[in-house]
């Protein structure tokens, strides 16, 4: 959505005004809020919230409580050997949260399928035709290699240009071993196309011994820089739950909207995003900021 803004200034030479339309960009951010224990909150009020634009307060333009704008949602599965045995709980669980997404929400909420080991496959675009989900899970097959930010960074660009919201959905049991794209070029990735990102992190083991403390680590900041989470189920068997969890974040997220005020505008500039509750002992999760070329 873009708001024009006219100003009119004196035009020395004409004796007569000059009128400079100037497009500004209506800016979304989604939140999601919880108390100390962990719970999800709903039913706060526009004044409840602050939103800075690289420092700056911002007037709050559009808010919606629950919001119900669109879902495009990436769900990627990791095929790697290291999880040859777990993929009938991945696709099962997939499948029955697209059963769920498709029933509950949006007309328009539509799911596409990544798969990914040393190689990331595109199973499916979006779509909200269940069959196709179905036949595009049928004969997945494994593969050495953990290609886990490159799928991240396909995802995000299979999002980037749709509206609505949008999320990517990573299931793996571990960090990167085989991408091309480093860290840096994952989170870049994420912010231009304006996504959440809720990994689901598969830890079988609870010592640090046997487990990727660095790949879920990487992931927790990514998560925490789109405005999602990470997920850590105890096991593939309960990975339903964890998409379960999801869903319900996405059932109950604020949209916050605003145009920018007092802020430069440079081609590639980051404007960091803050939000902030006025309410004490409430925590709020969104995204860290967007690039300007994104407007």
């Amino acid at each position: 959505m873009t708001r024009r803004q006219i100003f009119a200034l004196p035009a020395l030479a004409l004796g007569q005004e000059t009128v400079i339309r100037v497009d500004v960009k209506l800016i979304r951010v989604l939140a999601s809020v919880r108390d100390s224990s962990g719970q999800l909150v709903g039913g706060l009020k526009k004044e409840d919230f602050q939103v800075f634009d690289d420092g700056v307060e911002q007037e709050i333009a559009i808010f919606e409580r629950s919001t119900t704008q669109a879902l495009s949602v990436a769900v990627m599965l990791d095929v790697s050997a290291s999880v040859a045995r777990e993929i009938r709980y991945e696709t099962e669980a997939a499948l029955r949260f697209a059963r769920s997404l498709f029933r509950e929400g949006n007309p328009d909420d539509s799911l596409a399928l990544i798969s990914f080991n040393h190689n990331v496959d595109l199973l499916a675009g979006f779509t909200r035709r269940l069959p196709r989900l179905e036949n595009a899970l049928k004969g997945l097959r494994t593969g050495s290699g953990t290609a886990l930010y490159d799928a991240i960074v396909l995802a995000a660009e299979e999002l980037e240009g749709r509206s609505g919201r949008k999320v990517i959905v990573p299931v793996s049991d571990g960090g990167d071993t085989a991408s091309r794209n480093r860290f840096n070029a994952v989170n870049i990735a994420v912010q231009r196309a304006q996504a959440a990102v809720y990994p689901i992190v598969v830890v079988p083991v609870s010592n640090d011994p046997g487990r990727n403390v660095g790949g879920e680590n990487a992931m927790q900041l990514i998560a925490e820089r789109s405005g999602g989470r990470v997920l850590q189920p105890s096991s593939y068997e309960r990975l339903t739950a964890s998409f379960d969890e999801i869903l319900r974040d996405l059932r109950t997220q604020y949209l916050l909207a605003y145009y920018p005020r007092q802020i430069s505008g440079k081609r590639n500039q980051f404007h960091r995003i803050e939000v902030k509750l006025r309410q004490p002992g409430l925590r709020v999760s969104a995204r860290s900021g967007y690039y300007e070329e994104t407007l």
